[in-house]
C-alpha cells in the first residue's frame, strides 16, 4: 500500500514539477505582456545547450545552472529590446517574430553545434523501494519546482517590482500616468521570463537527449498548460500545473505515458470550453465574492 502511494506521490511530482517549470517562463510573459511567444521552447533549449558546456567545462552544477538561466535572460531582454518592443500591443505580429526567432535559434544552434550534443548523466543516483526505482534528482526537480512557484509569490505580491508589474498588467495607460516606466516594466518581464525558460532547460539538461529541437516537448505542453491556468501567471501555474500534472500521472501510472499526454489534452479541451478565463479566472471571481 505504502508503496503504490509513494508511486503515485513521484509521478505526481515528476509532472507537476515539468509543467510548472515548462510553463513558469511563458506564463510570465504571457500574463504581464500579453506576448505569445513561440521562441519559449528554443529558450529552454538554449538554456539546456548552456548549461552543458558549462557542466562540461567542469563548473559546479548549481554555477551553471544559474549562468544558463542568467545568459537566457540576457538574451530575453536583448530580443525585447531590439524586437519584442517594436510589437508592444500587437499580438498577431508578436506571434509571428517569435516564431521567426525560434527558427533562427532551431537551425542556428543545428549548424553551429551540430544535430545533437553529448548529454550528461542524471545526477544524485536512485534509490529503490520494493520492486520500483526511482531517481534522487526527479524529487529534487520536484521541490526546485515548488521554490520557484513560492519565489514568483513574493516576487509579484511582496516586491516594488511586483506591484509595478500588476499594476502595468491591469491597466498600462494609468500605470503609466502614475510614473511606472511601463516599457521598463516589459522589458524586464520578458528577461525574466526568458530567464526562467533557462532555467527548465538548464534543470532538465542532464535527464534528456540534447538537440536543437528539443525545446517542442517543452512547449507543446506549456502552451496547454498556461492556456489552461489563465491570465493569472503565478495562480495560473500553480493550479494548472496541479490539476494537469495529477490527471497525467493517474492516467499515466495506470495506462501508460502516451494516454497521459492525450489525457492532459482532452482535460486541457474541456477546461477551455467551460472555463474560457481558465482556472485562475475562477479563483479570482471566488477571491472577490469572498471579500465582498
Amino acid at each position: 500500500m505504502f508503496t503504490a502511494s509513494f508511486n503515485y506521490l513521484y509521478q505526481f511530482m515528476d509532472s507537476f514539477s515539468f509543467l510548472v517549470l515548462a510553463v513558469a517562463g511563458l506564463a510570465v510573459i504571457f500574463g504581464m505582456m500579453g506576448i505569445i511567444n513561440l521562441a519559449h521552447g528554443e529558450f529552454i533549449m538554449m538554456g539546456a545547450y548552456l548549461f552543458t558546456i558549462f557542466a562540461k567545462a567542469a563548473v559546479p552544477w548549481p554555477i551553471a545552472v544559474i549562468a544558463g538561466a542568467g545568459i537566457v535572460g540576457i538574451f530575453g531582454y536583448l530580443t525585447d529590446r531590439l524586437v519584442i518592443s517594436r510589437l508592444y500591443q500587437r499580438p498577431l505580429d508578436s506571434v509571428v517574430a517569435t516564431w521567426g526567432i525560434s527558427l533562427l535559434l532551431k537551425q542556428g544552434t543545428l549548424i553551429i553545434l551540430g544535430p545533437s550534443l553529448p548529454g550528461l548523466t542524471t545526477p544524485l543516483g536512485t534509490f529503490s523501494l520494493g520492486s520500483s526505482t526511482y531517481s534522487v534528482y526527479r524529487i529534487v526537480l520536484g521541490l526546485i519546482a515548488v521554490m520557484v512557484l513560492i519565489g514568483m509569490y513574493v516576487l509579484f505580491n511582496h516586491t516594488r517590482f511586483g506591484l509595478h508589474s500588476r499594476a502595468t498588467m491591469q491597466n498600462s495607460q494609468i500605470a503609466e500616468a502614475l510614473g511606472i516606466n511601463t516599457r521598463r516594466m516589459y522589458s524586464s518581464t520578458f528577461m525574466f521570463g526568458s530567464a526562467l525558460a533557462g532555467l527548465c532547460g538548464a534543470l532538465y539538461a542532464p535527464t534528456m537527449t540534447i538537440t536543437p529541437t528539443m525545446g517542442q516537448a517543452f512547449q507543446n505542453e506549456s502552451f496547454v498548460t498556461v492556456i489552461v491556468g489563465g491570465a493569472n501567471p503565478l495562480v495560473g501555474v500553480a493550479l494548472s500545473g496541479g490539476v494537469l500534472g495529477m490527471i497525467q500521472s493517474i492516467l499515466a501510472l495506470v495506462f501508460g505515458t502516451f494516454i497521459g499526454k492525450i489525457g492532459l489534452l482532452l482535460v486541457a479541451i474541456i477546461v477551455i470550453r467551460v472555463l474560457p478565463e481558465g482556472l485562475s479566472g475562477v479563483a479570482e471571481k471566488a477571491m472577490m465574492k469572498r471579500r465582498r
